[in-house]
């Protein structure tokens, strides 16, 4: 029996969005919530993230030495759209952007949904997604890194089955916090 999601708006205005979830043979695989991102997406994306890695990352970027960098974030949006070796998604929900994400080979170089969203299953289902785009591909031992102190970010992708390598690197932006290393182990040794 397969189960079908379905990303929706509240229907009363807000800017929520809600994931219900039923049965519904043979649906499952025909819903897709990520999209090739456009550089026009990029004002979004960058408007879905700030307020997500704020309330996500306040331990590793202190707000008050360490603002979010949007300048520097959108200009790297702008580099990894136009790089024939990233694919770069948003995750759309209730008719907008409300999450993105860029793979480069086999690695997840960015993952995340809007802070209104969390908690509503569409990191799953974006997650799940991409995961699928990835071994269509051929991939078979993604990765990805994830900052030490990203407590929430560590269980999301533990919980879907993501391990810690043990190889720490160091971010790209200061603080230069560390960055664990994660794997996924393909399907077929999954058992």
């Amino acid at each position: 029996m397969s189960q079908a999601w379905s990303a929706v708006s509240d229907g009363v205005g807000r800017t929520g969005v809600a994931i219900r979830r039923g049965y519904c043979p043979d649906m499952a695989h025909r819903l897709h919530i990520l999209r090739e991102m456009r550089e026009q997406d990029i004002p979004a994306v960058v408007a879905v993230q700030e307020p997500a890695a704020v309330a996500g990352l306040s331990e590793v970027f202190p707000q008050e030495r360490h603002p979010f960098p949007r300048e520097v974030i959108a200009a790297r949006w702008r580099d990894e759209v136009a790089d024939p070796g990233i694919e770069c998604f948003v995750v759309e929900a209730g008719g907008r952007v409300a999450g993105f994400a860029a793979v480069r080979d086999e690695e997840v170089l960015h993952f995340g949904t809007a802070l209104d969203t969390w908690g509503s299953g569409l990191a799953t289902l974006a997650h799940d997604e991409l995961v699928e785009h990835l071994e269509a591909r051929g991939v078979e031992r993604p990765h990805l890194h994830v900052y030490a102190g990203n407590a929430r970010g560590r269980r999301f992708w533990e919980k879907h089955g993501w391990q810690p390598t043990g190889e720490p690197i160091r971010g790209p932006l200061p603080p230069h916090a560390e960055l664990l290393t994660y794997t996924r182990r393909p399907p077929s040794e999954a058992r």
